[in-house]
């Protein structure tokens, strides 16, 4: 059995002090490949530091995080694109809009967005979706890329039924973390309706940990549990979710099965 962390944070950033003992502490827990969003130009020389340290168990993603633009992005956006050549490079993210705290910068959202996009279907690269608050506007974006062959997770997905119906439709996954275990979590049905064909696992380290670690600094070791919660609504094995969502990921990031082969 064997999982993967579609979405954690796992470097120098955020787990300085203990990097080494997050890495071995998810192995251990047969979480064996864990996938690194970029949310700015500047991260991304931890996330490939981190990539080097442990290239069989972690991968980088490359992206500008919504929240993250800068109020003139070309330069950032210029050398983001720089890096989709690199080899170590298995998607794009985290990309997408955010209008939860600020709606006041969604026109540079949407370009940037759609910027990132457009490379990802140039350089056949499945991406990591972040939207919050904004799945009107998000949707709006992407409805120009089908049939481009886009495709990739709706990370720490937060959208209703219609919105999951639509991700289905187009072959994305829902990523699905500890939220899933929260009390009363309107995920539990989300993920009821749509079926493991649809989903991949993911923590978004450090933050929300599943219960019974809610409130505490999240890490890759705890997937198992939100794959039991996963499990418990489907109705169906632990193992049965670790098989399902692994291949569903390296379906979409085929880099992370040549990359460790």
């Amino acid at each position: 059995m064997r999982f993967i962390d579609s979405h954690g944070h796992i470097y120098r950033e955020y787990y300085e002090e203990d990097f080494d003992a997050v890495v071995k502490r998810a192995v251990a827990a047969q979480v064996t490949k864990i996938m690194l969003p970029g949310v700015t130009a500047a991260s991304m020389q931890d996330i490939f530091d981190a990539v080097g340290r442990y290239p069989q168990h972690l991968f980088a993603l490359c992206g500008l995080h919504p929240t993250d633009i800068p109020d003139e992005p070309e330069a950032d956006l210029e050398l983001l694109e720089s890096y989709l050549t690199d080899p170590r490079i298995v998607g794009i993210g985290e990309i997408g809009m955010d209008l939860y705290h600020d709606t006041s910068r969604v026109e540079l959202q949407k370009r940037v967005f759609r910027q990132q996009l457009t490379w990802a279907v140039e350089h056949k690269l499945a991406v990591s979706l972040h939207i919050r608050s904004a799945y009107a506007e998000s949707l709006e974006i992407l409805r120009d890329f089908e049939g481009s062959g886009l495709t990739g997770i709706l990370h720490c997905f937060s959208g209703g039924i219609q919105e999951a119906e639509w991700a289905v439709r187009h072959g994305f996954l829902l990523g699905i973390g500890g939220v899933v275990t929260f009390k009363n979590s309107k995920l539990q049905e989300i993920v009821k309706a749509v079926g493991l064909e649809h989903l991949a696992l993911e923590t978004d380290s450090p933050f929300l940990a599943p219960v019974p670690y809610r409130g505490t600094r999240n890490e890759s070791s705890y997937i198992p549990l939100i794959a039991q919660k996963v499990a418990d609504l489907c109705e169906c094995s632990v193992e049965k979710v670790a098989e399902a969502t692994t291949a569903n990921v390296e379906k979409l990031f085929p880099r992370l099965v040549t990359h460790s082969s």
